[in-house]
Formats: C-alpha cells, structure tokens, sequence
C-alpha cells in the first residue's frame, strides 16, 4: 500500500491508494446495476473563469432548456450574454457572475442525470460564487431563486466595492502562513482566497494591498500578480453589503441538499438548509477556503473523485496541487459527459480488478 501526503491547512492527511494508483475510500460504496459506483462530489466554478461564447458548446442541447428557464426567472437575455458578450461585456461582476452560473447551470443540467443514476454524489462544492451554484444543484435552493439571488448578490457587492475601493493580487508560490503573515503585519489586508498550495490570494484597500506585498516578498514571496477584480471581495470590505443581501433573502426558501454542501466559509460539510441563509449573507466577507474544502470533499465525505461542472478547467487545476491522486475530470462541453463517465468506468473496472486479485 502506498500514500501520497495531502496538506490540510497546517496538517497533513494520509491518501491511501491501491498499487494503481485509484484512491480506496474507507467509506461504504454502494452498488448500482450490476457494478459499484465511484463516489463522486461535484464542484462548480466562480468568477474569473468566463470568456465570450462560454456556452457555445451547449447550443441546441436539450440542457439549453436551463438557461431558458433563468431568462423566464430574471427576465434578462441571458442567451447573448453567454454566446455573444465580448471581454469587455464580461469585465464587470453583474454581467460576469450570471454568466458564469448560467453556464454552469446548463452543464450540470446536461450531465446529473448520468452521474446520479451510475454513481454515487456524496457531496457538492462552489468555488465563490459557485456555492451558489452548488446549492442549487443539491437541491438546498431552487434554480429561480438562486440565479434571482445571484443577480442581486453581484450587483449589491459591486455597488460595495464603488463606495469601498479595494484591490486584489495573487501571491505566486506563497505558502498560507506566508499570506496571513503579510496581512497581519499590515493594516486593511487580508487573505481573501486560500485556492490551492502555492496559489494565495490577498485583497485590501489600494495602500493595505500595497504594503502587504511589500511584506510578502522580504519574507520569500517571489512575486504578486494583481488581479482584473472591481473590488476587495472576501475582506471584511465588503461587510457593508450583508444587509443588502439579507433583504434580498427574505423571500428564499431552503430545503434539505441532496448530499452534503461544503462552506468556503469554513470548509466543513453541511446537510443542513436554513443555516445557508446567515453564510451566503457573510459569504463575500469571508475568506474562500477552497484548499480545505476540497479536502473536506476527500476526507470528510470519501469523494474518490472530483467532477467539475461549468466552463474551464480552473477547478481541476487547483485541485490536482491539492488532492492528488485523487482523479479530476472537467464537464464543460456535451462530449465532455461521455469522456468523464467512461473515465469513471475504467476507474471503478480497475479496482475490481485489484480488489478481486488481492
């Protein structure tokens, strides 16, 4: 038996993996038709990750019948956001945020019938504003009044950022401790996302985010990357905007999530539902623990695979620094499904094969 070392914040966990590499969960699996499923979470994108004509892909695909029902509930073209906006259209958070969600929708729309009826979905994940996404998947929120919410969350932070101006910069290869040692030597800096190892992310006012980085490199950092953000968002900038989105929420309902939804709040899995009310109202106000969350996906719920739904591969890149050897695969197009669902196959066929010779 061999192990690869994983860092979960300031520890490190033990993967277990047979002789070919598949992780072995300690977790029950449950057996579909004739054959065990994977245990699988599911992750979606945030912002950062749109691009023009990010939906083109899904054009035509009976799927496309998400997008039209987001249009019905927010009354917004929603189909030339995602097939025709330019850069330009795409640099402002309203128009990036709903059209990062809407794509994602579809995808998932696209692909959850297969994952769910050929494996096991033993918990959910968002990377920002991708939680949103997530909870609407799980069930927790419904589509309308998520991608409502979401409209109102973008405009309400943005709105935030204008009467608070902050800024946001990567530090390239820094460690966490490195990060909040930077923000804690200065004023009005802070990390803002924990992505992966190596991949910092800090935000504060213009002069805070300065200085942090001048502290940053005297103690190693090699180099910080500003970011094309309209604001300091997850900084306690941003605590303004909790009323706003508290008065937007009065309306939301929460159920049950089909499976477990992790926080980048605190990266801990949750099955409750109303308890999301108070965290998506603190939620840019926070620090996105996206490291930790994807190992709460490992260890905490026994994913042996991660599946990420929506455009790009951000998602799967951050992971493989993070998870490995925990196999990644990216749904972002129709034929993406049928290359993900047979990768899963092979990877459950595999095992059998081992666990059967051992």
């Amino acid at each position: 038996m061999r192990y690869s070392q994983v860092t979960r914040y300031r520890w490190s966990f033990p993967i277990r993996c047979n002789p070919s590499g598949v992780f072995r969960s300690k977790h029950r699996r449950i057996q579909k038709g004739f054959s065990f499923a994977v245990r699988i979470a599911i992750a979606f994108p945030g912002q950062g990750t749109q691009a023009p004509g990010m939906a083109r892909a899904w054009k035509g695909h009976g799927a496309w019948a998400a997008l039209t029902a987001a249009e019905a509930a927010t009354g917004r073209d929603l189909t030339a956001l995602v097939l025709d906006a330019t850069n330009e259209d795409l640099a402002t958070t309203s128009e990036a945020q709903i059209a990062v969600l809407a794509t994602s929708l579809i995808a998932w729309e696209a692909a959850r019938d297969a994952l769910h009826s050929q494996h096991e979905i033993v918990g959910f994940a968002g990377h920002s504003l991708g939680q949103l996404t997530a909870l609407i998947a799980s069930g927790c929120l419904s589509a309308d009044d998520g991608v409502r919410f979401a409209i109102a969350r973008a405009a309400a932070t943005q709105n935030c950022a204008d009467r608070n101006p902050g800024r946001m910069a990567a530090l390239v290869g820094a460690t966490i401790e490195q990060a909040e040692s930077a923000c804690a030597a200065v004023t009005d800096a802070w990390v803002a996302n924990d992505n992966a190892p190596g991949q910092v992310v800090i935000a504060g006012t213009p002069e805070g985010l300065d200085s942090a980085i001048t502290y940053a490199k005297s103690i190693g950092v090699r180099k910080a990357l500003p970011l094309a953000v309209g604001g300091a968002f997850h900084t306690p900038l941003m605590l303004p905007v909790t009323d706003d989105l508290a008065r937007a929420l009065i309306p939301v309902s929460f159920t049950t999530p089909s499976a477990p939804v992790v926080s980048n709040g605190d990266a801990v899995a949750h099955s409750d539902s109303d308890a999301w009310r108070e965290r998506l109202i603190m939620h840019p106000t926070q620090t996105v623990r996206w490291r930790e969350s994807m190992l709460a996906l490992v260890h905490e719920l026994g994913a042996e695979a991660l599946i990420e739904i929506g455009y790009g591969s951000m998602i799967a890149g951050v992971a493989k620094r993070t998870i490995a050897p925990i196999a990644v695969h990216s749904i972002a197009s129709p034929e993406a499904i049928d290359t993900c669902l047979a990768a899963l196959s092979q990877a459950r066929t595999a095992e059998t094969n081992i666990e059967g010779s051992t």
